[in-house]
This record gives C-alpha cells, structure tokens and sequence, in this order.
C-alpha cells in the first residue's frame, strides 16, 4: 500500500493532482481542510500489489462520485516521511513568514513529487514555482537601470555588476540619475574611479537616452537610479519615463528581511512598468526572506544575482534553487 498526501485550494485541484500522481485506480483515504478553510489535504492510496485494494474509503473513477467511509488505514514508513517532509517545509515557511498562497503552492509541488529530503523538495519546487536566471540572460539587452526605493542598495548593485564585468574583460561605462542625494554621486564615483569607467551624470530621461546613444559601442552600462516613493504617482511616472525614453532593462533591487506584504505592494507597482528582474540584497545581514518569495510570486519576477556581502569585488552570487533552499532550510542536514 502507497499513501500520500495532496495539498490545494480545491478538492477538485486535489482530485486532479491524485489521478495525474497516482492513477484512476487510488483511492481516498482521508481530507481534511486547512488555513481555516481555504485549502484542503488529502490522503490517496493505491495498492503497489495486484489485486484489488480491500475496503477502499473512496473511489475516484471519472465517472464516479465521492462518497465518505469510517474505514481506517494504517499510515506506512513512506507516508509518515514525506508528513515529516511537509511538515518541516510548512514550518520553515512559517518562520520566514511566507504568505499562505505561495507556502501552498509551495507544498502541493512538494506533496506531488513525494521527495523523502526536506532541502531536495523545497529546491524542486523553488524550480517549480520560481523562475531563476542572470541578469545578462533575461534580455538581448546591455544596458540596465537599477531601480527600487532609497537605501536598498543599488548604488552598490551598480558598483558590483560594473566590477564583475570589467573583471570579465568586458567594456563598461556606469551612469547616474541620482545626482540630489548628498554622497549619491561620489559613492558611485569612488567606485568608479578605481575601476577605471567613466561616470556620467544625467539630470533627465532624454539625456540619459542621448548618452547611452553616444555610447553604443560599451559592451555593458548599468543605471543606478535616485530612491524613489513607490506609492507617489509622481515618482512611478518619472520613473517610467526613463524606463521607456532610455530603453534599458529595468532591475527591482530588494533588501531581504522586508515585509512579504510590503514587497508584494511594490513588486505588483513595478511589474506593469516592464520589470522582470528581481535583484535581492542584504542576504548576509538577514534571516527571514519570505519578502523575496512573495515579491517574485506577486510580480512574476526572476530571481537573478543577489548581494551576499557588502565587497564590490565578489559581492554578488547567482541565485539558484539549491541556494534559495538553503537560505530558506539553512540547518538541515540531508539523510545519507
């Protein structure tokens, strides 16, 4: 006998999931609702054996309805595994206080796979539900503008990809809007200087569109951008109009430890205005980091390089399954 369990928004999701999983032939043995309600668990078995499965509680045929049972089964080694599995996954979510849509998503990719380690099966369905790439992947473009609210950390994301590049061998030239913040234009500079890229100051949308004309032969040019109020009708369109004058691929930078409500506010503000990178930082100097997921979830974002330290030489690491689960599972040691 081989049991599991389906987490979804619907019995009929559920239902689905069991005949994808299992076959017409399983049968259910137990649901139950959860989150108050606005999810259900449900427990579906099917005889490995042949022959028939003995007093099933239900049957789930196509054509045949659900019908409730008092019988009892007895939970195997496999079933109580993956209960554990879930179970430490749910918790994890918990803590790092993930909204209950996406830890639902989340589990039901979970539950359908049936992996038995906890970090193997929260990256599977990190891969499942998220997407992950690098910034120099998501588009055909070259230059990119770094944008997000103040202190998030773009003036030093900018500093970081522009070092990466020159440290590549490539041609870089570095530009900044932030030319009212006080220290906004020597921090960069100061950067700059030692890597040996002109700085350039831009004081609207059509001079920053005319100066990247004027350097289209620079393999790479990063933007960093003035902090902005995402929530001021003001900002989001002054920001759209460098967005779209200047034609360079928009990147959200996000501190971690920020709010999941928050970061889903500002994601679904940024997403109509063409963003599709999501460039988390502060990784090394936070332990929660449920804000990111529902970030990516609300705006269907990328998760691309993030910021794990504040060196501007090795300061960013590409984001991956593997390293989000770690993040996510950090003291979990996988059985051998």
């Amino acid at each position: 006998m081989r049991l599991k369990s389906f987490n979804a928004k619907t019995m009929t999701e559920a239902m689905k999931m069991i005949r994808e999983s299992l076959g017409e032939d399983a049968i259910i043995v137990a649901t139950r609702e959860e989150n108050e309600g606005k999810s259900v668990c449900v427990t579906a078995a099917i005889d490995n054996r042949r022959g028939y499965v003995h007093d099933p509680a239900f049957e789930i045929g196509r054509d045949q309805a659900v019908a409730s049972d008092d019988t009892w089964l007895q939970y195997d080694e496999e079933e109580e595994d993956h209960n554990a599995v879930v179970d430490m996954i749910t918790d994890s979510m918990i803590q790092h206080g993930v909204p209950e849509d996406i830890t639902d998503e989340i589990l039901s990719h979970v539950t359908i796979m049936g992996l038995e380690e906890p970090r193997v099966a929260l990256l599977a369905a990190l891969e499942d539900v998220f997407s992950f790439s690098s910034l120099f992947e998501i588009t055909h473009k070259n230059h990119f503008l770094f944008i997000g609210s103040a202190g998030a950390g773009k003036t030093l994301s900018v500093a970081k990809y522009a070092a990466q590049a020159v440290m590549d061998g490539h041609s870089v030239a570095v530009m900044t809007a932030d030319t009212q913040r006080a220290g906004g234009v020597e921090q960069l500079e100061s950067f700059t200087r030692i890597l040996d890229v002109p700085l350039i100051r831009t004081n609207s949308a059509q001079e920053l569109a005319d100066t990247i004309k004027e350097y289209d032969d620079i393999d790479y040019i990063f933007v960093d951008m003035p902090g902005l109020n995402p929530f001021d009708p003001r900002d989001i369109n002054s920001l759209d109009d460098y967005i779209v004058a200047s034609a360079c691929e928009p990147v959200l930078v996000l501190p971690a430890a920020i709010d999941a409500y928050e970061s889903e506010d500002l994601s679904e503000i940024y997403q109509p205005l063409g963003v599709r990178a999501l460039l988390p930082t502060r990784l090394d100097m936070a332990r929660r980091y449920g804000g990111l997921l529902s970030a990516a979830y609300a705006g269907k974002l990328s998760f691309i390089e993030a910021g794990i330290s504040q060196n501007v030489a090795g300061g960013l690491d590409r984001l991956t399954p593997k390293k989000l689960a770690h993040y996510l599972m950090p003291n979990i040691r996988e059985r051998r």
